[in-house]
This record gives structure tokens, C-alpha cells and sequence, in this order.
């Protein structure tokens, strides 16, 4: 006779043994489902056990990080979306770069062959090396499954346990706070510089700049809560127009004055560099602005995949800018007089009078979508850090049912406030470009670091070829990073110091966070040893109908919720189910990995036990979750979710004196912790079937 053993996830077939043991080896009687089994009289049934589900070898495999990004687009249409979401920055630098440079470093970057050439040499490497090497030839093979940015780097140094890897973890977290530091500069000079253009038309327009870029910002912030689903599909046409736009005119200039293209020579750069000295370093504070945005190839790897990002930058970016550059140059270089007047704008200036307003209108709709890239990429940001550990829950909405549209309120109006103010204080892009510089070349450097740290230890990478690439970056962005340190007198502090904030901010949470939990791992108890407990506590529990669901960060230790309601109202439900969501440092987790499932305790009192992995790009929605864990048969198909209750554990979080973090720090983490959003939210659950049991836990 032939007996099936059924368990969750598969089923085999046995055949009995005399020693009473199944052919797995394990003894006791067996469960059979046979369909003439009502003939064989009784048979002892013992509790079927659950298989538990885990991480499969692909999820715990080391080359699964050659995972990459799946294009579900031809490569033509995600080259197309990567032009509105990747290059909006570093494509609309052009109308503020020269400018600045011309103007706030006169001593070095006069209207002569030698500054004008100089000044093309420069900005063409910096864009050859940041970014045609560094970022879109080198730094984009190391990719978390896929997925670029400081976020993602750092969280694939952590998961592989890169050497050193708590230190450069917290690099990597001061560099993401400089990101957000960049992320209010870059609309207000972006804005700024193309309603700027209003002064070209006529002097007497330049009263309306700031009122109308702040107009313009502060839309753009109150419009994020809608989402940009219904416009987004404008992105990439619109920057394509603006990038034949620019090379056209650029490409006239060229034509006329052919021997700008002497420029591209490093012997211009490195000659302005010799020749000028300690001015010509100090150059590099507005060289740099050419390379704005650079970081955004990298952090939206996840969207379009290396290619498509890579061809748009050599095929239409690249080219497109530096003819806008070059075009410039050959316009300041044939008329030198109009560097010192207050109207001086190179960008609109080689283009005919008669266009300048449509032109003004093109750029001021470019700098909207490169401001909305920014913001995209910081509320991206935030949800990684999130669901990394990095940052307590924030109020998370999905404006769309397209991956990334998001939207974070707190991030969105800590930016408006920075934004306008930056707007309100400086009026014009030459003053901004003036304290822009130091968050991005920190972030340029940091990136460097772990790159190396990450070539080294995965790759095996030799090192005097890591010596190179270190030498060669390094280089390139220490001389832009210490050139822009001298901005800081001109208020160039204020994005180092919003960087330095937010860093401190997210060390802070993670090390409070750890310390909450293993303090509520004392309190919470051993779950086995709680259920163990169960058939002896006095008085009996009441079994009372329905289904229960307790959200608890792991297995092993009790929901504080489950043990105030066995302590205090002597009840259990029927049906228990433990909830633990499990977040793993890639960006999303496939759904044969997403769930492990266990049954724990003995007799009448068993439990389920469910973890949900979610990756930092996945939504963290437990009904979702639990509805698609019975779908694929891991929970019972009768279990009634729709019905449930679920219950949480509120922790009222209070500073001790233990000396296991200074006492500010602590004031800091329980300021976070109670203004943090709510889990009923956070998680996805329904508020008329969900619970709060309060208890309190030191830090």
C-alpha cells in the first residue's frame, strides 16, 4: 500500500517501513489521504508538519548579484524615458555653467583664446572622465541585482559583507544625506537660470525672475501629491526637443568659429590650470557645475538598465551639451565686451532674438522636469532608506501603479522650505552656483570609495588596476571637491550641512533601532517557550472564534500584543497567525522567495508562522502579502483573511541611562520613533479590523 505524506508546498510517496518510520527517516504514524482510506478502518494520524519555506539557492546564491534589469521596453523606448528622468540635471547645466564661470572666476576665466579654450578643455573632461568613464563606463557594473545609486551601493556592501563594511556603510549613509543636501540646490539654479533668460530678452523683465521661480517651484512641490503618471509620458519628447535645440545652435556657432574646437584638447585645460594657479583651482568650483546630476545615471540604473542609459549619454547627451559648451565658448570668444554687462547669458545669447521667448519657455519646461527628477530620485531615495533601517516609517503614498511614482510629504516639504529659501536668499543662479558643488563632489568621492571597496571584494579585481581607476577619479573629483570647500564662506555650508544632519539623523535611527530590539527581545520572551506555557496557564484560555493576526519582527521571540491578551483577557483565537516582514537589502524579491511559512507549538495551541521578504522597491502591504500567500497555497485556502483582526504592539520608547548612546542621541531617536507613521498605514492594514496593545521599552 502506497500512503501520500501531504505538506504544504509538496507531497511525496511513501512506502510503509516495519520500523513505524517514514522513508525520510523520521518515526511516528503517518496521514493518509488515500481515497479509499474509509475502508481500512482507523489509522493513527500524527500532526502534519509544514515544510518550511526559505530563501531559495537562487536568493542566497553569490552570483545572483549578475542579476540584472529585465527591459520589458524596446531599448529605443527606455532610451527615450531615460532622457525626461535621467539627464534633465546634467542636460540643462548649459544654461548656467559658462555663465557662472565667466562671471564669478574673472581673474582666471577671461574672454581670451587662452580662458575660453581652457575653460572647453576642462569642462569636456570633467565630463569624459566623471562621466563618460567613472559612471557610465565603469561604476554602472556594480549594481545591487540590478538596482544604482549611493542606496543601493551601500546596501550591496552590507548584505556581502564587504571588509570594513560598518564603515563604509556609514560613508555610504553620509553620502546619501548630501544627496538630499544636492536635491534643494538643483531646482533653484536650474529654475532660476532659465527664467534668467527673461533678463535677455529685456533688462526690464529681471524684476520678475524670482517671483516667477518661486512661483514655478513651489507648483512643482504642490502638484507632487498628484503624481506626474498623467504628464510623465511628455518627459523624454520635451528633453529631446530641448537637446536638438541646443545642439542646433551650439552646432552654429561651431561652424562660425571652427577653431573652438581646439578645446577639446587637455593641453588647453592643463595650460589654464599652470597658468593661472591657485585661480585656476579655484575654477574648478564652477567647472564642476557641467557635471550636475552626474549621480542620476547611476540611481536610475534600476529603471532603464545599464544600455538604454549608457546609449542616450554617447548618442544624444553627450554631444548634444558639449556643442551647447562649445557654441558658448565661440560666442564669448567673438564678443569679449558682453562677459562684464549685468545681461550676460551665453546660453540664450547665441540664439536669434526672435526665438528668445519660446526658448525661455523650452528651457523654464526642461528645468521643470529636471527639478522633478530631483525630487523623484529623493523620495526613492527615502523609501530605500526606509525600508533599509535607515530612516523610521515615513508616510509613503503610490501615486500611480507604476513602479517609482511616489510620493513622501515629509521629504517633499523639507525640500519646498529649502528650495524656496535658497530662491528667496540668492536670487540668481550666479549666487547659487556660488554655494553649489561641495554635497555633489562629496558624493562623487564616496561613490569612488565604495566602488573600489566593492571591485576589490566581489570582484577580485586587481589592485594596481583599482591603483588606476583610484588615481584617475580620485584625483579629478579631491581637485573639484576642495575647490568648492572655498564656496563655503559664500554659504556653500548649508548642503554640507543639511548632508551632515540627515547622516547623523540616520545613524542615529539604525543604532536606536538596535538597541529598542534587543531590549524588546528580552521583554518579548522565546515564542516556543510561550506556547509551551499555554495547556498549563490558569485559568484555562478560552479558544474564542476567528482569525488573528500578529505582526511581530521575528520568530523567535512573542508579539506583545499575543501576550497581553493570553495574560490579561485568558483568550486566543482559533486561528493565530504570527506576521513578521523581513526586509532584504536588494530591490525587489522574487515571488518564489517572498514568503517562508511555519507551523510552531503543540496541540490546541499551534500557530502559524508567516515571513514576508520584501525587497526596498517592493510595497510592504501585509493583506496583499497574506492574500497572495494563500493563493500560492501556503496558508490554508479556507483561512478568512477578509475577516481578520490584527493586532499591534505599540511601543512607548523612553531614554534610559545605560551609556549605550549618548543621551541626545536617545531624545533625538524617541522624537523620530513617536513622530514616526503609523504602522496601520505603513503596512497596508485596514483600520475597523486593526488593534493597538500598548507597552513601554528603554533605549
Amino acid at each position: 500500500m502506497r500512503e501520500r505524506d501531504e505538506r504544504s508546498t509538496s507531497s511525496a510517496t511513501l512506502e510503509p517501513r516495519s520500523d513505524g518510520s517514514d522513508d525520510d527517516g523520521r518515526s511516528g504514524a503517518r496521514r493518509s489521504f488515500n481515497e479509499a482510506a474509509h475502508k481500512l478502518g482507523y489509522w493513527p494520524v500524527r500532526d502534519a508538519e509544514r515544510a518550511p519555506r526559505g530563501p531559495s539557492d537562487a536568493l542566497r546564491a553569490a552570483d545572483d548579484d549578475e542579476r540584472d534589469v529585465v527591459a520589458h521596453a524596446a531599448r529605443l523606448v527606455l532610451a527615450l524615458g531615460a532622457l525626461g528622468v535621467v539627464y534633465g540635471d546634467i542636460g540643462t547645466s548649459p544654461l548656467y555653467t559658462e555663465q557662472f564661470i565667466f562671471t564669478a572666476h574673472k581673474a582666471a576665466a577671461r574672454p581670451d583664446v587662452a580662458g575660453v579654450y581652457g575653460i572647453a578643455s576642462l569642462i569636456f573632461w570633467a565630463l569624459m572622465i566623471e562621466v563618460s568613464i567613472k559612471y557610465a563606463g565603469f561604476i554602472m557594473r556594480a549594481h545591487n541585482r540590478g538596482d544604482g545609486g549611493i542606496m543601493a551601493l551601500t546596501a550591496l556592501v552590507i548584505r556581502r559583507r564587504v571588509p570594513n563594511a560598518a564603515i563604509l556603510a556609514v560613508l555610504g549613509i553620509f553620502g546619501a544625506g548630501l544627496f538630499f543636501g544636492d536635491g534643494m540646490i538643483t531646482p533653484a539654479i536650474s529654475v532660476t537660470s532659465a527664467v534668467g533668460g527673461l533678463n535677455v530678452v529685456s533688462p526690464s523683465l529681471s524684476h520678475l525672475i524670482v517671483p516667477l521661480s518661486l512661483a514655478i517651484l513651489i507648483g512643482l512641490f504642490a502638484v507632487q501629491r498628484f503624481g506626474t503618471g498623467a504628464v510623465g509620458w511628455l518627459f523624454g519628447p520635451v528633453i529631446l526637443v530641448f537637446f536638438v535645440v541646443i545642439a542646433f545652435f551650439g552646432l552654429r556657432e561651431v561652424v562660425l568659429h571652427p577653431g573652438v574646437l581646439q578645446g577639446l584638447s587637455p593641453s588647453w585645460g592643463a595650460r589654464f590650470m599652470v597658468d593661472h594657479g591657485v585661480q585656476g583651482w579655484l575654477t574648478l568650483g564652477g567647472v564642476v557645475l557641467c557635471c550636475t546630476g552626474a549621480e542620476a545615471l547611476y540611481a536610475d540604473r534600476g529603471h532603464f538598465g545599464a544600455a538604454p542609459i549608457r546609449m542616450t549619454w554617447f548618442a544624444i547627451v553627450f554631444p548634444a551639451v558639449m556643442l551647447s559648451y562649445l557654441g558658448q565658448a565661440a560666442w564669448i570668444l567673438s564678443h569679449p565686451g558682453a562677459v562684464p554687462q549685468s545681461n550676460f547669458n551665453p546660453f540664450f545669447q547665441i540664439m536669434p532674438h526672435s526665438i528668445l521667448v519660446p526658448m525661455v519657455v523650452l528651457a523654464t519646461a526642461a528645468t521643470i522636469i529636471a527639478s522633478q527628477a530631483a525630487l523623484t530620485g529623493s523620495f526613492s531615495v527615502a523609501k530605500q532608506a526606509v525600508q533599509l533601517g535607515f530612516l523610521p516609517r515615513l508616510r509613503i503614498v503610490h501615486t500611480s501603479n507604476l513602479e517609482g511614482q511616489i510620493y513622501v510629504p515629509l521629504i517633499n516639504w523639507f525640500l519646498c522650505i529649502g528650495v524656496a529659501t535658497l530662491v528667496l536668499v540668492f536670487q540668481n543662479s550666479n549666487s547659487l552656483g556660488d554655494i553649489y558643488g561641495v554635497a555633489v563632489t562629496g558624493t562623487f568621492i564616496l561613490n569612488t570609495t565604495l566602488f573600489l571597496a566593492v571591485s576589490r571584494a566581489l570582484w577580485r579585481t586587481p589592485k594596481w588596476r583599482l591603483a588606476i581607476l583610484g588615481v584617475l577619479f580620485l584625483t579629478v573629483e579631491v581637485a573639484f571637491f576642495t575647490s568648492n570647500l572655498a564656496k563655503i564662506a559664500d554659504g556653500a555650508y548649508l548642503s554640507l550641512a543639511v548632508g551632515l544632519v540627515i547622516a547623523m539623523v540616520m545613524i542615529t535611527w539604525r543604532r536606536g533601532r538596535q538597541i529598542v530590539t534587543d531590549n524588546r527581545t528580552e521583554q518579548e520572551g522565546p515564542l516556543r517557550e510561550f506556547l509551551e506555557q499555554l495547556p498549563d496557564v490558569t485559568p484555562p484560555i478560552v479558544r474564542v472564534p476567528g482569525t488573528a493576526i500578529f505582526l511581530n519582527p521575528g520568530e523567535k521571540t512573542t508579539p506583545l500584543a499575543l501576550r497581553a491578551e493570553v495574560q490579561h483577557s485568558h483568550v486566543m483565537h482559533e486561528k493565530v497567525l504570527i506576521v513578521s516582514v523581513e526586509p532584504a537589502s536588494i530591490p525587489r524579491v522574487d515571488r518564489t522567495d517572498q514568503f517562508s511559512v511555519k507551523t510552531m507549538g503543540n496541540g490546541l495551541f499551534k500557530v502559524i508562522h508567516l515571513t514576508i521578504r520584501v525587497g526596498y522597491r517592493n510595497p510592504q502591504n501585509v493583506p496583499e502579502a497574506l492574500a497572495e500567500a494563500r493563493k500560492q497555497g501556503l496558508l490554508e485556502r479556507n483561512l478568512d483573511l477578509e475577516h481578520a483582526s490584527y493586532f499591534l504592539s505599540h511601543i512607548t520608547i523612553r531614554p534610559t541611562t545605560d551609556g549605550k548612546m549618548q543621551l541626545w542621541r536617545k531624545k533625538l531617536f524617541v522624537t523620530m520613533a513617536r513622530n514616526s507613521a503609523s504602522p496601520i498605514e505603513h503596512f497596508g492594514l485596514p483600520r475597523d479590523r486593526t488593534a493597538i496593545l500598548g507597552s513601554q521599552v528603554g533605549v
